[in-house]
């Protein structure tokens, strides 16, 4: 299968060949209904631009997708499950939770996670309503500890834990800690509670339900580690399929199919030059061509 040069290549010879269609959707789909042939099951991708449009708006999960996937699910045949590729950098607990929601009354648990690169916190948290995740000596997930304007929830609770014991036992450090306690507006330290006991209850029931099969205290390792944020220190972290292995996430290895590994890889470089090349920032795609795809014009200077 075509490596990142070839597919370019290919793109180009496909653009001669057939100047009045779109290249890159032409191979884009050909790569994708590939992998719905190797493995017999429906295939949808689920891609953001973020990497390569990082100020662009829409590149987060949101409640727009839900209209995305309703689109590429139609008309599909349930019965032969669902295959997700995942390459997103997260976004809102709400919309991850209707969408997953959404999930399981189409294909109840037979659903399976394909991650060829990133699948990042609330990307994860999808991830983990499957049965197995399909991941690559490259592929990573990411904690899902969740935040709240760009701050990691966990960190600011344990920041207002530190503040308490600090002025306890020196109360002259009182001076300090207002100026550093002050920027949180009051009702925020209980948003943030709410939305780590919010965002943890979902994931421990989604892995309960499908991946865990009702094994809670496997659950509860789990969520000990990609939940807590003293033990991965960055919510950016990059957390490999060894360690998700380890913690005892269902996971199979992508390269044990090598024509499922190729097709996978080359579909993913063609998502990768559809945003570097397109004003696209999110593709969501089925097997059959059928795609909901949001874009955003660069701002005018």
């Amino acid at each position: 299968m075509p490596n990142w040069n070839e597919v370019i290549l290919e793109i180009q010879q496909e653009q001669q060949k057939n100047p009045k269609q779109n290249p890159l959707d032409t191979v884009r789909r050909k790569y994708l209904n590939k992998v719905s042939q190797i493995t017999g099951r429906n295939t949808i991708a689920y891609y953001s631009g973020w990497l390569q449009k990082p100020k662009a708006p829409d590149t987060a999960v949101n409640d727009k997708d839900k209209s995305g996937f309703m689109l590429t699910i139609n008309k599909l045949d349930r019965s032969k499950g669902l295959d997700l590729i995942l390459h997103t950098p997260g976004g809102d607990i709400a919309a991850t939770e209707s969408l997953v929601d959404y999930l399981y009354s189409m294909f109840d648990k037979d659903i399976r996670v394909i991650v060829p690169q990133i699948s990042m916190s609330a990307g994860t948290m999808i991830a983990f309503a499957s049965k197995e995740i399909v991941l690559g000596k490259h592929s990573n997930l990411g904690p899902i500890d969740p935040q709240m304007g760009g701050l990691a929830c966990q960190a600011v609770l344990n920041e207002f834990e530190q503040a308490k014991e600090d002025i306890k036992a020196n109360p002259h450090s009182a001076a300090l800690w207002q100026v550093i306690i002050s920027k949180y507006h009051p009702t925020f330290l209980g948003a943030c509670k709410q939305a780590i006991e919010w965002s943890e209850k979902m994931v421990f029931d989604w892995l309960e339900y499908n991946m865990c099969n009702g094994d809670k205290a496997k659950v509860e390792k789990i969520i000990e580690t990609f939940a807590n944020h003293t033990v991965q220190k960055s919510h950016a972290r990059h957390i490999s399929k060894k360690e998700c292995e380890e913690v005892g996430l269902t996971i199979t290895d992508l390269e044990a199919n090598q024509d499922l590994q190729d097709v996978v890889l080359t579909t993913h470089h063609a998502f990768m030059h559809t945003f570097s090349n397109t004003f696209c920032v999110k593709i969501i795609e089925n097997q059959n061509g059928i795609a909901y795809v949001e874009q955003s014009a660069p701002p005018k200077k």
